[in-house]
């Protein structure tokens, strides 16, 4: 057992707890969260000294572990740019554990990931969400599918009809080879319910769980247009739907408010390196917010490494959002907009030991990162 006390405690559930403490179970769950908590005896105890508490933060799309750091072709293994139609594929197939992003990530505090596909492809394959310490990716696992990733925009033109001069080389046949996979998808689990035992098909078996609600469909879409156009396309098949990225969203901020799907913000630091990007600005999450339309920060790591996934929250609140509602986004909303909040995102009993404690508020000030980071009751970093 783990004992944390003499910390500021940042629950995200409830109110926070100034001179508090967390107890960690030997089953490297979170047993308690208080101000006056007893070491149990045997039990290991950190004093936080007065340092902040939280939850290990979370990232609702990334790349992690498919795009490997410091390598060229041999380590780029989240887009199959062969055929625009890719949902058989799974990101828990390309992921890499050894690679260097993970160590960082839990140096920067960040302890959890939704990873997976590129936006090369119409529809790519399930992402997957896993925890960011460990050897083997299988021991790892969250939730996996989490999602069935679907890309917009500019990407598929570029790969495919400039690159490879084939379809889709407007956004009008991106949509229509979405449609028709879903059109294909409903008719062979209406087949398959209704007793008729279709001709197996991986890539219609792949996109079962999205037509039967168990997944949403992670809808790559930068441009107000591109966003509508996977609203559209998910009210008319009845699935389930997250924008990722939402980069014109505050264009757009009460039509997104109305249909209630929840946006995933980001990448916003860097350059603008393409026409869609145009509009990107760190104050897209408070105008979404204040519009009432769910909000998660993401980094789009390697876009911007993983491991400021919490700069990237302190930026947003320098350009207009609330300082809790940021913490919120970067912990138990991506938790809970992704499927897996019952297991990480807050510190309360029951849920995963995933702890951060931090050198200082790494919202506001530049150079924080983790004192320690527990993964699963384990202590996985100490600086």
């Amino acid at each position: 057992m783990i004992l944390i006390k003499n910390g500021y405690i940042k629950p995200m559930v409830g109110e926070d707890i100034e001179n508090g403490c967390v107890l960690i179970g030997d089953d490297g769950k979170i047993a308690a969260v208080g101000a006056d908590l007893r070491a149990p005896e045997g039990c290991t105890v950190i004093d936080a000294g007065g340092k902040l508490v939280t939850p290990g933060c979370v990232d609702a799309h990334c790349h992690i572990g498919l795009d490997n750091e410091g390598m060229g072709w041999e380590g780029h293994d989240y887009n199959e740019i062969i055929d625009p139609v890719t949902p058989q594929l799974r990101a828990i197939d390309s992921i890499n554990p050894q690679d260097e992003a993970f160590g960082l990530a839990l140096q920067g505090g960040v302890t959890s990931a939704c990873t997976g596909p590129g936006s090369a492809n119409v529809v790519g394959g399930t992402f997957v969400a896993i925890k960011l310490s460990g050897k083997r990716v299988d021991n790892m696992i969250i939730k996996n599918p989490l999602a069935m990733k679907c890309a917009f925009g500019e990407n598929p033109k570029r790969c495919y009809g400039q690159g490879l001069k084939k379809s889709p080389t407007t956004r009008m046949a991106t949509a229509a080879l979405l449609r028709e996979l879903l059109f294909k998808a409903r008719n062979y689990m209406q087949d398959k319910d209704a007793g008729k035992n279709p001709a197996f098909d991986m890539k219609l078996e792949a996109m079962l769980p999205v037509m039967r609600g168990e997944i949403p469909l992670k809808a790559h879409a930068h441009r107000a247009d591109d966003i509508l156009t996977s609203i559209r396309i998910a009210k008319e098949f009845g699935v389930k739907l997250t924008l990722d990225h939402c980069t014109d969203g505050a264009i757009i901020a009460d039509e997104l408010a109305q249909e209630g799907y929840s946006a995933f913000v980001g990448p916003s630091l860097g350059g603008k390196s393409k026409i869609e990007l145009q509009n990107k600005s760190f104050t897209t999450p408070a105008v979404l917010h204040e519009a009432g339309v769910p909000i998660s920060i993401i980094t789009d790591a390697p876009v911007i490494p993983l491991q400021y996934l919490p700069m990237c929250a302190g930026l947003a609140v320098n350009a207009g959002l609330n300082e809790e509602t940021a913490w919120r986004a970067i912990t138990i909303n991506p938790a809970v907009q992704t499927g897996i909040g019952d297991r990480v995102g807050s510190l309360e009993p029951g849920k995963d030991a995933d702890v951060v404690i931090w050198t200082a508020n790494p919202l506001t000030t530049v150079g924080a990162e983790s004192c320690v980071t527990i993964v699963d009751g384990k202590v996985v970093y100490r600086r």
